[in-house]
């Protein structure tokens, strides 16, 4: 599942609550905004109360006898003095909107507006190349050899979510424009038609093949980060076999099979060499597809 594409620019805080709440972003962008985003109201029944109360108050004046003007005023005074003080009790201890998820997002969506891209930007074709640059991107980030300092990994953190906007930005443009393009050939196309649109049909191709070549960049330095932790985890083993090697050595030595510990034991020290040097040149050509993305 795709998540929110957050541009880098906004506060880290702020992208990782929008990336969690898409569901939410969509719902705000067809219209469905939190009922309690302009404060709170006033619950209906304390209105009706109010009414009905004001309502036979001024009834009851024409009805009563002379001098009941006054009790009624009064009577009508106590009850409004008491409803009012239910009112501000009851928005004293409704929890603040401000407070909630729903709210949060709502105005943190509107203050970054056009500065994060939803699922429903993307058409499917688009949907399809984002998840690949976003498997990609999360694969080279969580790595060991990342963890580890072995890659450029402050770089690692800095560029590839800028890769990531920058392509899902394209993506977005490309969705639109082929939703418009599709729009424009409903009904058949005429000779003179076709004609016309056949240059803006290449101009989508070549554009799509751009960003499908970034994408596929991105793929090449994971794959080359893959390489790389494959070697790390191997030679890790290896090392840990090493380590066992005097425990090896002292059984052969008391069983009397000395003839058999010198070739087999003697592989372990080769190949831990051999995983270092293909280790180091995983992560070489990890930083060569980096400097090529970079590029």
């Amino acid at each position: 599942m795709q998540r929110v594409v957050v541009d880098p620019e906004v506060p880290s805080d702020v992208a990782d609550l929008l990336r969690r709440n898409g569901p939410l972003l969509y719902r705000f962008r067809t219209g469905r905004i939190p009922r309690e985003i302009d404060g709170p109201r006033i619950p209906r029944s304390l209105l009706a109360i109010f009414g009905v109360t004001a309502g036979a108050g001024a009834l009851a004046v024409p009805l009563a006898g002379p001098g009941a003007e006054v009790m009624a005023f009064l009577v009508g005074a106590l009850i409004s003095l008491y409803l009012l003080i239910l009112t501000v009790v009851y928005i004293a201890r409704k929890p603040s909107p401000v407070d909630s998820v729903e709210n949060v997002v709502y105005r943190h969506s509107q203050q970054w507006q056009g500065r994060y891209l939803i699922l429903e930007d993307f058409d499917y074709s688009s949907r399809d190349l984002l998840g690949r640059v976003q498997r990609a991107i999360d694969f080279i980030l969580q790595s060991r050899v990342n963890a580890m300092g072995m890659l450029d990994s402050v770089r690692n953190s800095v560029m590839l979510p800028a890769e990531e906007w920058e392509i899902a930005r394209l993506l977005t443009k490309l969705s639109a424009l082929r939703a418009k393009h599709r729009n424009l050939a409903r009904g058949g196309r005429s000779p003179e038609v076709v004609a016309a649109m056949a240059p803006l049909e290449r101009a989508l191709a070549a554009s799509e093949a751009a960003v499908v070549a970034r994408v596929e960049a991105l793929e090449r330095y994971a794959r080359h980060v893959s390489e790389a932790e494959r070697a790390l985890r191997t030679q890790s083993q290896i090392d840990a076999l090493r380590a066992h090697l005097p425990e090896y050595e002292q059984l052969v030595a008391e069983a009397g099979a000395a003839r058999f510990s010198t070739p087999e034991i003697g592989y372990l020290s080769d190949d831990a060499d051999t995983l270092r040097r293909a280790l180091r040149d995983s992560v070489r050509s990890a930083h060569e597809a980096f400097r090529h993305l970079d590029g």
